[in-house]
């Protein structure tokens, strides 16, 4: 019978991010009923979505002295509740024989593993799974009978950028391309060469999933893999063999999936848009299919029969498919975030859990096909052993044949007969013995193992109380502290697996060296010393030279490999002396990083500067693992975080991005990455490393597939400038040399501007045509026009470049042609009107400027394949005339004939008298213009006299002058007199 997937919505506490942005509760519950608000329109009606289960775990608790959450209200659901509603109806179908999966899903953070696995005493549904799945067995077999059997076998698995990985078997998850997916008319899809290990306690289980986490942790650290776009699968088969009613031997096996899927976000807010690449790699292919599995399959569940559900597309929805559309009675649990950032990442799983509730399965007991071939086999030895006792052979005995006798059979035949049976009875009995003695063989040899494993587990704990060590921090917290490296007494080598002779504490992966450091422990002393190019940071200092390491020590080896260091004598000195210490965590062992580099701060800090922060921490660490990737494979790039204001956006408010630099050494080119683009391209960079290492002959992709290689001709924004409007609120010209400076404040050349006041057809105005206020231009026409005349001392990277503006209310850019020059002559004009002046627009005037942004096109491939020459970085400060000579010889690269040289010297010398003569008629109109509005500021000054006004404002003064003046215009209370 068809049967509903379940699905349960929980909701859990604020993260200290959440916290640190002073985030509000958009969530509320009530009885399975969920409802979230948008923060951007509270007043709007909730969306209300019903489920089986919606659980509150967001307050109403208190932590008990044994560490356990209780409720504290009727409203908190504990760990106990959310078991006693989902895990043990996954038990009690485990012992009934039917196939159970638990997917969990969600945000990354927001609390998947807490459901699924949970912490110290808060035990989640696997853990309380297995404990009382266990129970149930023992007791079962203090009662058992001679036939009676129950085997449990445990398998975890990984999948990551489509390809598996068996955690349980360390050999095979550096296999090239991962374990293959086969598919068997029987089996269904299988995943070739798993390890399936028997375990006969909960204690075994558990040590068998840490050390399954420990080998995915080290996977992910040396193969670049990020552990919240993976994957995890935890099977767990049970089998119960037992007579039925009617003493039929009988085995029924349960295959229980514990899924914890990867961060729901990851698949679709990471993808720049406009990138000329995408994660082509399929990191984010497996949660996409997932959707559209689902999808298909509600749509099938209202009656449309003709879609195809596309099972096939990625690994995880085959390894899945009876658990989504099948033999399985399966829950997912959906973990929600309640706070107002993380409102749409929110909104999209509960839609993705809406649509899990129309999928329907079928489940079936299961039998297995050995066990009923044991059974026939038995079945028909009864058979055998039945007629070789009672003689039940009715075969007719006669004389050969002869006589009317019918052709009976001979004693000898007979006896042959029997012996056949015989042996056929003893070859069945020897199969079914070599079935029973493999299972009892592989739980032998399985116990055997695991008993090694607890013992060895025992003894590092033990150790870790009293030897100083290392243990590792990850961005996911289960997979934190699963790494640990004792400092035994003596000196220690620190370095990669194929050093010569091996190291002590061997740690594999990105800019890590053979021979990398030397840790000394003398009498618990113990210090740390970098070996030559190493490179180490130490509580995100730098170290050049050996330094003493102290309890808690946050320690980085190459650019992500961050430890902890332990000292237990230390660590219980504290303790006996009462002093708190706050364990370092991933996030704030990053923070501490990006702060000594000066990327963040804590003094008067606002929200927004939170939030700012955080995404430098969260990026600071993929730049240093971006710059040694991009030094491993020599691609001659380097990264670099850029915060950038809205100003130097072109914004006049805003909140400040955090962008990435990608720069070329050599050619003086650089790229502006935003950080959706930085982090899909940072994946695909570690899929060519990881291609790299593999020694993938292919791994070096040409241009236009290579991350680390943008076109040089890609649009940059060298910089901004500010032309205030103060002159034209009084209705005079203004002409101005502007300095064009980039995100940093760096000087990248001059432009030069004009506004004039025009009239309608943009004919000059009357030379007394101008304003004392500018309150008087309201309700009157306003038509002035905009020019941009060119651009000098632009980089000498710079092949093209034009300009951008917006006036007033415009919602698209006013743009100039572009030209192909370092000091281009723009030439451009507009003309603006209007009918008739504002209040609004007087405000503008007055107040506002507009900025042009100045646009980029560099010279050169640049990137990843560019020139291996070394060229001048560009030039920042400004210069009036090209040296054209030396820039030509850099643009045609080898030297060519003399003829060719001697002809290109010409046309470089006729062009440069051109552009010099064309400067000093510049000039000369410029000092016409000058002279020309001092005539005009002396004749206001005169028109003032006459009628008696004695003093006038700096701003107006400024303003008459063409000058840049402050905001705030003729409110301005300083003056100055008239004489």
């Amino acid at each position: 019978m068809a049967e509903s997937v379940k699905v349960a919505v929980r909701v859990r506490p604020f993260n200290e991010r959440e916290k640190n942005r002073n985030s509000t509760v958009i969530i509320n519950m009530v009885g399975n009923q969920t409802e979230i608000k948008d923060p951007e329109n509270l007043s709007a009606d909730p969306r209300r979505f019903t489920f089986d289960f919606s659980y509150w775990s967001h307050d109403e608790f208190k932590e008990r002295p044994d560490g356990y959450l209780e409720p504290t209200g009727t409203k908190y659901a504990d760990q106990q509740t959310v078991f006693n509603d989902l895990g043990k109806g996954i038990i009690d179908n485990a012992w009934k024989g039917y196939n159970c999966s638990l997917f969990a899903y969600g945000q990354t953070g927001s609390g998947k593993s807490y459901s699924v696995v949970g912490y110290g005493k808060n035990q989640g549904i696997v853990p309380l799974f297995c404990d009382d799945l266990f129970d149930g067995i023992e007791k079962k077999r203090s009662t058992a009978g001679e036939n009676e059997e129950y085997q449990v076998s445990l398998s975890m698995l990984e999948i990551y950028n489509e390809q598996v990985r068996d955690l349980l078997n360390p050999k095979t998850i550096a296999i090239k391309g991962g374990l293959k997916v086969r598919q068997d008319p029987k089996k269904g899809f299988y995943v070739e060469q798993m390890t399936s290990k028997q375990v006969n306690s909960y204690e075994e289980i558990d040590s068998k999933i840490n050390e399954g986490t420990r080998n995915r942790t080290v996977a992910s650290t040396n193969m670049n893999a990020t552990s919240s776009r993976a994957h995890t699968i935890i099977g767990i088969n049970f089998t119960q063999k037992c007579p039925n009613d009617v003493g039929e031997s009988m085995t029924r096996t349960s295959v229980v999936n514990l899924v914890d899927l990867a961060g729901s976000e990851r698949a679709d807010s990471t993808g720049a848009t406009g990138d000329r690449l995408k994660e082509g790699s399929a990191i984010n292919k497996s949660l996409s299919t997932l959707g559209n599995v689902i999808k298909a399959l509600a749509d099938q569940s209202t009656g449309n029969k003709k879609v195809v559900v596309p099972y096939r597309d990625s690994t995880l929805t085959k390894l899945l498919q009876n658990a989504l559309g099948g033999n399985s009675k399966t829950i997912m649990i959906a973990a929600l975030s309640p706070a107002d950032i993380n409102y749409e990442e929110t909104l999209s799983t509960l839609r993705f859990a809406d649509r899990a509730k129309a999928i329907k399965t079928t489940a079936t007991v299961n039998e297995s096909p050995t066990d009923k071939l044991i059974r026939e086999l038995r079945e028909e030895n009864a058979k055998l052993m039945e007629m070789i006792k009672s003689g039940g052979i009715t075969l007719p005995i006669g004389g050969g044949g002869g006589g009317g006798g019918g052709g009976g059979y001979t004693t000898d035949e007979v006896e042959e007969m029997k012996r056949q049976l015989q042996e056929q009875l003893n070859q069945n009995q020897s199969e079914m013995e070599q079935m029973k003695k493999s299972w009892q063989q592989k739980l032998a040899e399985s116990e055997q193992e695991n008993l090694g494993k607890l013992e060895e587990d025992k003894k590092k704990n033990e150790d870790r109380k009293v030897i100083p060590h290392f243990w590792n921090l990850n961005e996911d917290p289960a997979l934190t502290a699963m790494v640990i490296h004792f400092c035994n007494d003596g000196k220690s080598t620190i370095g990669t697996k194929n050093a010569q002779p091996p190291p002590n504490i061997q740690i594999n992966g990105l800019s890590i060296q053979k021979q990398h450091a030397i840790v000394t422990n003398k009498g618990m002393n113990v210090t740390l010393e970098p070996c030559s190019g190493a490179k180490i940071l130490v509580n995100g200092q730098k170290i050049a030279k050996g330094v003493q390491l102290h309890h808690n020590d946050r320690v980085l080896f190459g650019p992500n490999h961050l430890y902890v260091f332990h000292h237990p004598k230390d660590a219980s000195k504290n303790m006996k002396e009462g002093k708190s210490e706050e364990t370092p965590t991933f996030d704030s062992a990053n923070e501490e990083i990006a702060e000594k580099a000066g990327l963040v701060r804590h003094d008067g800090a606002t929200s927004e500067d939170v939030v700012l922060q955080e995404e430098v921490v969260q990026l600071l660490p993929m730049v240093n693992e971006a710059n040694a990737m991009s030094d491993e494979l020599k691609k001659k790039v380097q990264f670099e975080l850029a915060l950038i204001s809205p100003q130097a956006r072109g914004l006049k408010d805003g909140k400040t991005e955090v962008m990435v630099k990608m720069l070329n050494p050599q050619t003086g080119n650089e790229w502006m990455w935003d950080r959706s683009k930085f982090i899909n391209r940072k994946f695909l960079m570690q899929e060519m490393y990881q291609n790299y290492i593999e020694g993938d002959d292919d791994w070096d992709l040409p241009q236009e597939k290579d991350p680390f290689w943008e076109p040089a001709d890609t649009e940059l924004l060298l910089g901004t400038v500010h032309l205030h409007l103060m002159s034209v609120a009084h209705k005079l010209d203004s002409e101005e040399t502007l300095t064009i400076t980039n995100y940093k404040g760096v000087e990248l050349g001059h432009i030069e501007c004009a506004i004039e006041p025009c009239s309608n057809k943009g004919g000059p105005l009357p030379e007394d045509d101008f304003v004392d206020s500018p309150d008087e231009l309201i309700g009157q026409e306003l038509h002035f026009k905009m020019k941009i005349n060119h651009a000098r001392g632009l980089p000498q990277n710079i092949a093209k470049s034009y300009c951008q503006y917006k006036v007033y209310l415009d919602n698209e850019y006013v743009k100039t042609s572009e030209v192909e020059s370092m000091n281009p002559n723009f030439t451009h004009e507009k003309l603006f009107h209007f009918k008739p002046v504002t209040q609004q627009l007087v405000g503008y005037l007055q107040d506002s400027a507009i900025v042009i942004e100045v646009w980029g096109r560099q010279k050169g491939e640049g990137g990843s394949k560019g020139s291996s020459a070394p060229t001048k970085p560009p030039i920042k400060a400004p210069a009036k005339i090209e040296k054209k000579e030396q820039q030509t010889k850099k643009d045609v690269g080898p030297a060519k004939p003399a003829v060719a040289a001697s002809s290109a010297s010409v046309s470089n010398n006729e062009t440069q008298n051109k552009k010099m003569a064309d400067e000093v008629n510049m000039y000369k109109k410029k000092a016409a213009d000058s002279e020309k509005k001092m005539t005009e500021v002396q004749q206001f000054l005169a028109n003032k006299k006459n009628q008696g006004v004695t003093q006038i404002s700096i701003s107006d003064l400024e303003s008459l002058l063409g000058g840049s003046a402050p905001s705030g215009g003729s409110n301005n209370s300083s003056a100055c007199t008239v004489q």
